[in-house]
């Protein structure tokens, strides 16, 4: 085992009651699950996203920690939030990866895997 594993996973949800399709504005939520599965504990640091919508437009998105966090995970822990996103189509979807710093200083990222952002209106 690696001494810094970090394993993400993610769902969305598609959020009709703040979606507004006839302005096209599609708005999703995501949660996000980070969970350290290496033998030293780590910080998160940063984040960067790449959204992409149904016309292949993509947005970048940078900033530090997660939901105004910078989790601290000892080997074992999880951390799980909730953000959002909005697309101008029904169909994207979002990757990326975050920057984490080690105990020994070790700085390394972590992939977030690609993941779907779908409405369950597509019209």
């Amino acid at each position: 085992m690696s001494d810094y594993c970090i394993a993400i996973s993610a769902q969305s949800q598609y959020q009709a009651e703040h979606s507004a399709p006839h302005e096209q504005r599609y708005v999703f939520a995501y949660t996000i699950t980070i969970e350290n599965r290496g033998t030293r504990a780590a910080q998160l640091l940063d984040r960067h996203w790449i959204i992409t919508d149904a016309d292949g437009q993509t947005q970048e998105v940078r900033g530090e920690g997660v939901v105004g966090e910078q989790p601290y995970l000892r080997p074992g822990e999880s951390f799980r939030y909730t953000s959002g996103a909005v697309l101008p189509t029904p169909l994207g979807s979002m990757r990326g990866q975050y920057g984490l710093i080690g105990d020994d200083g070790t700085r390394f990222t972590a992939a977030i895997p690609a993941f779907s952002l779908t409405s369950t209106r597509l019209h």
